[in-house]
């Protein structure tokens, strides 16, 4: 018998039309985008199913959409995990599956969470890269030796992690990873996420996640600060005012998952990035997506065998 872990995306899985199938074709993924467009007092269900794509794709946007359809599906599936995660954003619908946090407050939280760290970094000021290869230290030790502010912040998984910072520092450090051998990619972001620019955003957000209401997870919650299952709602809030300026250690984390028991990943949103970055952390590690309703079937099978 196998633990199965619930893992949640983060920002970059959305796009126009997610979550449509869930709110028409159950119960509880209407009531969900309900609630979420009561709880913003706007037509989030609107602009994910129908868009404009630019202004879904504005972080403030993106990131209560992503949310509200990963919950959406999490609530039409029905069943419930050993254990949960998410990357970055995703780090909220892990813990709104676990009960740390109501599902309106998250929505609220996180439309703010969106806005300050769009604010904290001047569009055009920032900037983040992917380096695909290489060796870790290596690209931790060419990001140290850059004038300005650049650093790791995401560890995705064997052979691409995420650096960000300042715009010249992350060009200038890209250009130094470049010729030790690795692919670097410019992302088309906004803003700096998880560097050590957005502290002003963390030092904002912390007041509003110190007034939100916290209780201890009924699952543990794998986070992506400290890589450890927490099951205290006082650990998760500091957990998750740390992740605003800090790197995300999705790697580190589903290790972690997989020695402590877990042999079934249950991907629920849109997209499948998660699902790539566990085959290429552990390829014996089962997966398996919920997009929509027509995953519902498969993934309550895979669910049932992993518990035998």
């Amino acid at each position: 018998m196998s633990k199965v872990a619930f893992v949640f995306p983060g920002q970059g899985a959305h796009k126009v039309g997610m979550g449509r199938a869930a709110f028409d074709e159950t119960e509880q993924g209407r009531a969900a985008f309900d609630a979420a467009d009561a709880a913003l007092g706007e037509s989030l269900s609107g602009l994910c199913f129908e868009g404009p794509e630019e202004s879904l794709m504005l972080t403030a946007n993106a990131q209560p959409a992503i949310l509200t359809t990963s919950i959406a599906l999490l609530r039409g599936l029905g069943e419930q995990p050993d254990v949960t995660a998410g990357h970055s954003l995703g780090e909220y619908s892990a813990h709104v599956a676990a009960g740390t946090l109501a599902f309106e407050d998250a929505v609220r939280l996180v439309r703010k969470r969106g806005q300050y760290m769009q604010e904290a970094v001047p569009v055009g000021q920032g900037a983040m890269a992917a380096v695909l290869g290489g060796e870790v230290a290596a690209i931790e030790a060419a990001c140290a030796e850059i004038d300005g502010v650049v650093q790791p912040v995401n560890y995705n998984c064997p052979g691409q992690l995420v650096i960000a910072g300042e715009k010249a520092a992350v060009a200038a450090a890209g250009e130094a990873i470049g010729a030790l051998g690795a692919k670097v990619r410019s992302l088309p972001v906004s803003a700096p996420f998880h560097s050590a620019l957005m502290q002003p955003a963390e030092v904002r957000f912390a007041e509003d996640l110190k007034a939100a209401s916290f209780s201890d997870p009924s699952v543990p919650v794998y986070v992506n600060v400290d890589t450890e299952p927490v099951s205290s709602g006082d650990v998760a809030r500091d957990c998750l005012i740390r992740q605003v300026s800090r790197p995300v250690r999705w790697e580190q984390s589903i290790a972690r998952m997989i020695a402590e028991g877990v042999g079934l990943f249950v991907e629920i949103g849109p997209g499948k990035v998660l699902s790539g970055m566990i085959r290429r952390i552990d390829k014996g590690a089962a997966r398996v997506n919920v997009e929509a309703p027509k995953d519902f079937e498969a993934a309550r099978s895979a669910i049932a065998e992993a518990r035998g």
